[in-house]
């Protein structure tokens, strides 16, 4: 009985096919145009077989001829990358992601977005195994400052848009050791902007701690943040690198990459 093959071919079995992502390539390694001659020299095409190509590519606007013998990437590539771009779902990439960092923790794995002065959660991986008795419910609200990701979003705003954000909280507490005083929320604030990560020590719920990494669009843009919550006495410190690791795997799948615009 003949099986179903399922891995992935390295490479494309067509060989034009292969050519052209060659072609592409180069294209995209240089912002201005590039002459037929430095194209065929860098794929190792022969010159007439890469005019061929690019001509084809031409004509459906995936490459640009600006002026005779001279090509870049075309407008179609752009129209196609905003139609990717517009499908992308920060709910839908950390799907998979959230559900194995929970296996690794068996703790409360949470997505949350901020709007406005709070975070809303949007997605949750648990089980009831997990020992959570309180668990924010998908669609509940938090303010910004007693919340792991909260802190991760105050964190990049400027001083003076956090001291308009208590002034209209007022920074309320919800557990005696919930940050009411801005010097303190800035002193948590400034350790956030230097790690990059985040922590909320049972200031939301008592006996429940939390730690969060960010996750980021294709502009370096935080767009929400990943976090674990446990009880406060198994909240293990050993498991920040794997959050951080499936924070940036969700930021990744988002188009987000180190030469990001915002990410420098």
């Amino acid at each position: 009985m003949t099986k179903n093959r399922t891995d992935v071919s390295p490479k494309p079995v067509i060989q034009v096919i292969e050519r052209m992502f060659s072609l592409i390539d180069v294209l995209a390694s240089r912002e201005e145009a590039i002459s037929l001659k430095e194209i065929s020299e860098k794929t190792g095409l022969h010159p007439s077989t890469t005019h061929r190509i690019l001509n084809d590519l031409t004509v459906g606007r995936f490459v640009d001829r600006p002026e005779a013998g001279s090509y870049r990437l075309g407008m179609r590539l752009l129209e196609l990358g905003n139609l990717v771009k517009g499908r992308l779902n920060v709910r839908d990439a950390a799907l998979v992601p959230m559900r194995e960092l929970h296996k690794v923790t068996q703790q409360p794995v949470n997505l949350s977005m901020r709007q406005g002065d709070e975070i809303v959660y949007v997605e949750r991986a648990f089980s009831e195994r997990s020992g959570m008795q309180v668990v924010r419910a998908i669609g509940g609200r938090a303010p910004l400052h007693l919340t792991s990701t909260g802190k991760l979003f105050l964190a990049l705003d400027e001083p003076q848009r956090v001291r308009s954000y208590a002034t209209r909280t007022g920074l309320a507490g919800h557990t005696r050791n919930s940050i009411t005083e801005l010097s303190a929320l800035e002193r948590e604030l400034s350790k956030a902007r230097q790690y990059g990560v985040a922590r909320d020590n049972e200031e939301l719920e008592l006996g429940v701690r939390c730690m969060a990494a960010g996750i980021y669009d294709d502009q370096g843009r935080l767009v929400a943040g990943l976090s674990i919550s446990a009880p406060a006495d198994r909240l293990d410190e050993g498991w920040m690198p794997k959050l951080q690791a499936t924070a940036n795997e969700i930021s990744s799948a988002l188009g987000f990459s180190a030469d990001s615009p915002s990410a420098n």
